[in-house]
């Protein structure tokens, strides 16, 4: 309830460690401001209003309700550093300014920042400008907001390709077999199986590393199993999204998916911690220190103290980018790659040897346009149509 503040005019309480003040104490206005206050709390407790003269909450207070909210959404978790990382940029520069008055100037003024780090791409700083907006955006949905305001920021038109200060990655390329198979010895089992898998059915990394067992139906076809994914990007377009997969998947996945709860990830980390620790007690020419068999002991009773159940695009990248060094100190010479690359190989592919239709099936996409960025066998194709070109106009010699 509030209390009368020592300046002895003052209504006021506490939440979450601040003084909010209400009006005038034992006048009207102040019973309707708390009031007021507490059915705001009731309808988001995410986000303390400000009840200063304006009613505006802070940018920073903004922010940091959106994080919550899309924490308690289960969103992907990298996406939720993504909108972290574009938080940053927009605190350092506006934290401490009320939300409506947040313009599209000050909106290009954080992407203007970004552009200077000059580590970021020009599409991810339009992202990360976009992800901006749709905080404002959620902030006007929960009336903390001016609907004005997001429609003035939706305005700021996109950095477009050669602006200055920007600059573009290349394009993503397919990883050639021959580099895969030079990886994989150097992969432990599990992460080698995920490279198999992904290469052989084109699955985004996602995919990958996010299957359950209980995501595998082995008993809807006698000679196919389904992949079948309940919540996918492509889901408004196409609804549930299921992989066949073959003999060869089938032989890949079936040593990680006996003796599991369907809630289980099928790569886990925690097995190719286990096979790492196998291979090097294989290995090893000394005898085992028993603080080193107590160490084993602690890790077997709480593996999740320290390994995650599932991989992520961090964790499965830097097993692959760890496997090239590795085998380069071994002698090899393997270039740089990543699992990205994986979904590219298998479309180009399937482009070359099944056409763009085929290809477009096996990646899931709606559009061949998008087929097109990820299938670039097109030129090998055209080169191949080159050497076999009859000319219709050279008179037939017989």
């Amino acid at each position: 309830m509030p209390k009368l503040c020592r300046n002895g005019k003052s209504a006021i309480s506490w939440h979450d460690g601040k003084k909010i003040y209400h009006g005038v104490w034992g006048s009207p206005e102040s019973d309707r401001n708390y009031k007021r206050f507490i059915a705001a709390l009731l309808e988001n407790p995410v986000i303390l209003l400000r009840n200063d003269k304006e009613g505006d909450i802070l940018v920073s207070e903004l922010a940091a309700g959106f994080l919550k909210h899309i924490e308690s959404k289960n969103m992907d978790t990298t996406e939720v550093k993504h909108f972290k990382n574009a938080i940053e940029y927009l605190v350092e520069l506006y934290g401490e300014f009320a939300v409506n008055d947040f313009s599209p100037k000050k909106l290009k003024a954080c992407r203007s920042l970004m552009v200077r780090t000059g580590t970021l791409c020009r599409k991810f700083i339009n992202k990360h400008t976009s992800r901006i907006v749709r905080i404002f955006s959620w902030g006007t949905e929960e009336e903390f907001v001016n609907p004005s305001v997001v429609h003035a920021l939706k305005e700021v038109k996109t950095l477009r390709r050669g602006e200055e200060g920007t600059h573009d990655n290349p394009p993503r390329k397919e990883v050639p077999d021959d580099v895969i198979r030079q990886t994989l010895p150097f992969l432990s089992p599990t992460v080698a199986a995920m490279v198999r898998l992904q290469r052989l059915t084109g699955m985004r990394p996602s995919e990958v590393y996010r299957m359950t067992v209980g995501d595998i139906n082995r008993t809807r076809n006698p000679e196919l199993w389904y992949y079948v994914q309940k919540s996918h990007k492509t889901e408004q377009y196409i609804g549930e999204k299921s992989i066949p997969l073959g003999k060869p998947e089938q032989e890949l996945l079936t040593p990680y998916l006996d003796g599991k709860k369907a809630d289980a990830a099928v790569f886990s980390p925690r097995t190719a911690m286990e096979e790492w620790h196998t291979v090097r007690r294989a290995n090893r020419k000394t005898k085992v220190q028993p603080s080193q068999q107590e160490r084993a002991r602690q890790r077997a009773e709480n593996p999740a103290d320290r390994i995650r159940e599932f991989y992520d695009h961090q964790s499965y990248g830097r097993a692959v980018k760890y496997a090239i060094k590795k085998g380069n100190r071994h002698g090899q010479k393997i270039p740089h790659w990543t699992p990205y690359q994986l979904r590219h190989a298998a479309g180009t592919d399937a482009e070359k040897m099944e056409g763009l239709d085929k290809a477009q099936a096996l990646l899931g996409h709606t559009s061949a346009n998008t087929t097109k960025r990820y299938a670039h066998g097109r030129l090998a194709i055209t080169e191949e149509m080159a050497r076999n070109r009859r000319n219709p106009f050279e008179k037939d010699s017989g």
